[in-house]
């Protein structure tokens, strides 16, 4: 019996018991699993047969990619127009762009620190794992590619270990801010 069971919430979320948890598998596999998954869950769901819980990982991945590269842009043109930006997230956080990424990193973002999190190296193998998928599926992911690029830039900076918000770094370098 298997069922995969990707998670997602970090180190914070396993600690404190709150990681979403995407499963594939047959269902009543997973009916057995779900009682010790939950126990450490916020969220678990089957979204189908063995193989969607990874499939859905990597949903969860292209969308991260996205978010951290638009609150990164969001962050830099806040500072290159003279905002403040911790008044601007303040903001912003509390509307549509509102995110798990913008509530727990863009502090770190603007103190330029980024040895903690999910590395660089590790999105660019998550990534590449996606791209690879898309080309098999027919699916066009022109912004994950892009943003996969921008990750191998930061690799080229000595940035690998580095955390994913690190694209704000990349940004300020080509401004000559850093």
């Amino acid at each position: 019996r298997f069922i995969d069971a990707p998670i997602s919430g970090g180190q914070a979320g396993a600690e404190n018991g709150v990681l979403s948890i995407m499963c594939g598998g047959d269902e009543g596999d997973y009916k057995l699993a779900e009682p010790v998954l939950e126990i450490y869950s916020k969220i678990c769901r089957r979204i189908g047969d063995t193989g969607a819980g990874q499939k859905t990982k990597m949903c969860n991945q292209i969308a991260i990619a996205g978010l951290v590269q638009g609150l990164s842009e969001a962050l830099h043109f806040a500072e290159k127009a003279g905002l403040d930006g911790n008044a601007v997230i303040e903001v912003i956080s509390q509307g549509a762009a509102g995110s798990w990424q913008m509530s727990n990193r863009y502090q770190t973002m603007l103190k330029d620190e980024f040895e903690h999190g999910f590395a660089v190296d590790w999105m660019r193998k998550d990534l590449k794992i996606c791209l690879e998928a898309g080309d098999s599926n027919g699916a066009s992911l022109p912004v994950t590619s892009l943003v996969d690029q921008f990750y191998k830039d930061i690799q080229k900076m000595g940035g690998g270990r580095w955390d994913t918000s690190s694209l704000f770094k990349r940004l300020r370098a080509i401004d000559g801010l850093n």
